[in-house]
């Protein structure tokens, strides 16, 4: 068995990433410390030498974790005599702490949270997991109990129920994160023809001054001078979810030094900012996809 201390190092190293899951399923600062503190306890309670894949084995546990917690939430609304729909804003289930919503509205979004809250437990969690996390569905189905299929299934509902909702018009997450995939491809395979669609024809890359002294980056303005910035790079990028938003950094050596975010309007990108300001970065809150 792996001694208390690797243990240890290995939790603490995915406690960021653990919380932020658990943040954005719960919506609640205090249930996501005790969504982790509780993967804590599991895993201090389990053989290690059974887990093959700590990451993911903390990922599927903290989920499950998350799962009860929405599940028993949901229940308690349900035997409340006379309880509005969840979606509704005289909900009391929707009283919470003022500072508990200024971290919402600066993560992802009071709306978005609002809309999620509106979604089944089942659908939350396979949304969650898969749309803004990136986890396979195989994983995002023992989580569930359910089938690779079914897990599907549920991230797609709960997909176009968020779509659709007029709250979260421009809140537009999948869509988002789904532009910075196809320009992360673009970019690394030089594949201008394709970053110039991604792009909107008056989009404006943003370097700031410490990006600039770092490469070769400069102001650009135009789907055809940026494109011809950025084709052929981002090969060290990876994909993260920077301020609640899809994002790419660069963490050469597992420090960041390099964040890449998105604006997106009308299904184009239409501007990249680009940060290697150390100070800013620290500000910001940086969760990689594929830890």
């Amino acid at each position: 068995m792996a001694d208390d201390e690797w243990l240890t190092t290995q939790f603490e190293a995915s406690r960021r990433r653990l919380r932020a899951v658990a943040y954005r399923m719960l919506g609640s600062d205090a249930e996501a410390d005790d969504a982790v503190q509780e993967t804590w306890l599991r895993l201090d309670r389990t053989d290690s030498d059974e887990i093959d894949n700590l990451g993911g084995w903390l990922t599927t546990v903290v989920a499950r974790v998350c799962l009860d917690r929405l599940r028993a939430r949901r229940s308690r609304r349900e035997e409340a005599v006379g309880a509005q729909p969840p979606d509704r804003p005289g909900d009391p289930a929707h009283v919470t702490d003022p500072a508990d919503d200024a971290v919402v509205a600066e993560s992802v979004g009071a709306a978005l949270l609002v809309v999620l809250d509106s979604l089944a437990p089942a659908e939350r969690v396979a949304f969650v997991l898969h749309d803004v996390f990136a986890v396979p569905f195989d994983t995002v189905a023992d989580v569930l109990g359910r089938s690779p299929d079914a897990a599907r299934q549920l991230a797609s509902r709960g997909r176009r129920r968020l779509q659709g909702s007029t709250r979260t018009a421009e809140l537009d997450l999948v869509r988002q994160r789904e532009l910075v995939d196809a320009f992360l491809r673009a970019a690394r395979g030089g594949d201008f023809e394709t970053l110039v669609q991604l792009l909107d024809p008056e989009v404006e890359l943003r370097p700031d001054a410490a990006a600039v002294a770092m490469g070769s980056l400069r102001d650009a303005r135009g789907a055809a001078n940026v494109a011809g910035a950025l084709s052929g790079g981002a090969q060290g990028a990876r994909v993260a979810i920077v301020d609640g938003l899809a994002a790419l950094v660069w963490a050469p050596g597992g420090t960041t030094r390099g964040v890449i975010e998105f604006e997106v309007r009308d299904d184009r990108i239409v501007a990249i900012s680009v940060t290697g300001d150390a100070e800013r970065i620290a500000e910001l809150e940086i969760v990689l996809v594929d830890a």
